[in-house]
């Protein structure tokens, strides 16, 4: 039976399902707004307001997925931690881009696989907290949950839940989205290009050399193929590329309300993305944001951490794809560098033995998170790069493809994460500092993951 409507005998979930199905199960990490009314209004407005993505779109997204799932493409997903208001501008947005058109060259051209290309952008806002008050001296304030919900200035105006908030999130996501259209359908992803993509701080780099000697591998190839006939007229693929969007489906109020029936299939989709995921803190089995996603016909993605059991994974899969569709579960490991090896391994085995069709996805940043010496939130990027490996190492021991990696970026030149080739430490961090909430890696810190990459898929291949 389709997920659309019910689940098969392997789930026991046997209640239909409804866009508001959710708000009959238990909700994790929700916001609480003082004013219901107010929130519903909100709610209201933003399900008159038209999709920012279509379920066609969505649907093309899953076969390709489904590629990656049968070891034939690699999943690229990067973006902000949480987006925000006070840093919208065209020119943060073309640069996260860039670097991950740079990303997905270097993957394609060093390893000859499709590249599935996730933005978490256009509607990452709303974040998961550990706690949900913070307190600083002897004042309590509610936490900051991401723009959508609250602001991050440490007042009570600004940490209480305001609903008009969602309303802002959507014009942003739609102006992101608008953008994101233009770049890669325009010409800015025009493969010609590859040597503009550089900003200068990359440029600068050891990983700008690497990718300036790739780029121009790519530019000999592209004028033997135009000598051949191919060009951007004949092969639209050299001038455009297929950019997807995706977010965590946290605030569920806002995902219902942007959740639409399809006029050609008549399945429901949750048009604010084309790819949602459910964090770790909220995949319980009988909780809302599982509710809510498994009867949506978007690819769905869900994170597992080092404590997830066999039996866990199973469920989720009886859950979210009951089906077994190839293309339509994501799941993504977020071990930690040290726990990958031990963690994994059970998880993929159990999987693959009861032939169920997933991606597997590797998170990198969230279990190698650690306060500095210098009190700042950071990740090391070794210890990024330590998971990465791990990821891949298990898959090639199990025979299974590593099908992907999601990842915290930004195309800005910040001193957010350790390490990396520009060396940056402790002291460094406080130099360009700028995340609302997790650290992301910088440009160059983002290509030399990728080289990392691309050779571990071509040693896979090979």
């Amino acid at each position: 039976m389709s997920g659309m409507n019910g689940v098969s005998s392997m789930s026991s979930v046997s209640s239909p399902w409804t866009p508001d199905s959710w708000r009959r199960h238990p909700a994790q990490q929700m916001p609480e707004y003082a004013d219901a009314a107010a929130l519903a209004a909100a709610e209201a407005q933003l399900a008159k307001y038209p999709p920012l993505v279509f379920a066609g779109e969505a649907r093309t997204l899953k076969k390709s997925l489904a590629e990656v799932a049968e070891g034939r493409a690699f999943v690229l997903q990067g973006g902000d931690c949480a987006e925000s208001f006070a840093e919208f501008h065209a020119f943060n947005i073309r640069d996260t881009f860039r670097v991950l058109l740079q990303m997905a060259v270097v993957l394609t051209y060093g390893a000859g696989l499709p590249i599935v290309k996730l933005g978490r952008m256009a509607g990452q806002f709303a974040k998961p907290r550990s706690a949900p008050v913070e307190t600083r001296g002897d004042v309590t304030l509610p936490s900051y949950r991401g723009d959508n919900v609250n602001g991050l200035e440490f007042t009570a105006a600004a940490r209480a839940p305001d609903p008009q908030r969602q309303v802002q999130a959507y014009f942003q996501s739609a102006a992101t989205m608008n953008l994101l259209r233009a770049f890669a359908q325009g010409g800015y992803a025009d493969l010609h290009q590859v040597n503009r993509w550089t900003a200068d701080f990359i440029a600068a780099s050891a990983q700008g050399d690497r990718y300036r000697e790739l780029a121009d591998h790519i530019g000999r190839t592209l004028k033997f193929m135009e000598a051949c006939g191919l060009n951007g007229d004949n092969t639209p693929q050299i001038r455009e590329t297929a950019f997807y969007t995706s977010h965590e489906a946290l605030l569920l109020g806002y995902e219902q309300a942007l959740t639409r029936r399809d006029s050609l299939t008549g399945d429901w989709y949750d048009c604010s993305a084309h790819l949602l995921w459910i964090g770790e803190r909220t995949r319980q089995p009988d909780g809302a944001h599982i509710e809510f996603c498994r009867g949506i016909g978007n690819p769905v993605g869900v994170k597992v951490g080092p404590k997830t059991k066999p039996g866990d994974v199973l469920r989720l899969c009886d859950l979210l794809n009951p089906a077994n569709e190839a293309g339509r579960l994501m799941l993504i490991a977020r071990m930690g560098a040290d726990t990958v090896g031990d963690a994994l391994p059970a998880l993929v085995r159990a999987v693959q033995a009861e032939g169920r069709k997933v991606v597997w996805s590797c998170d990198p940043m969230h279990g190698n998170t650690i306060t500095s010496s210098t009190g700042y939130k950071t990740r090391p990027f070794e210890r990024v790069l330590a998971e990465v490996r791990g990821f891949f190492a298990v898959h090639r021991a199990e025979g299974t493809h590593a099908g992907g990696v999601h990842f915290e970026m930004t195309g800005q030149n910040v001193t957010e994460c350790t390490g990396g080739a520009e060396g940056i430490d402790d002291e460094a961090l406080a130099a360009c500092y700028l995340t609302h909430c997790d650290p992301r890696l910088n440009g160059s810190q983002s290509l030399e993951l990728a080289f990392l990459i691309a050779e571990m898929l071509k040693a896979e291949r090979a």
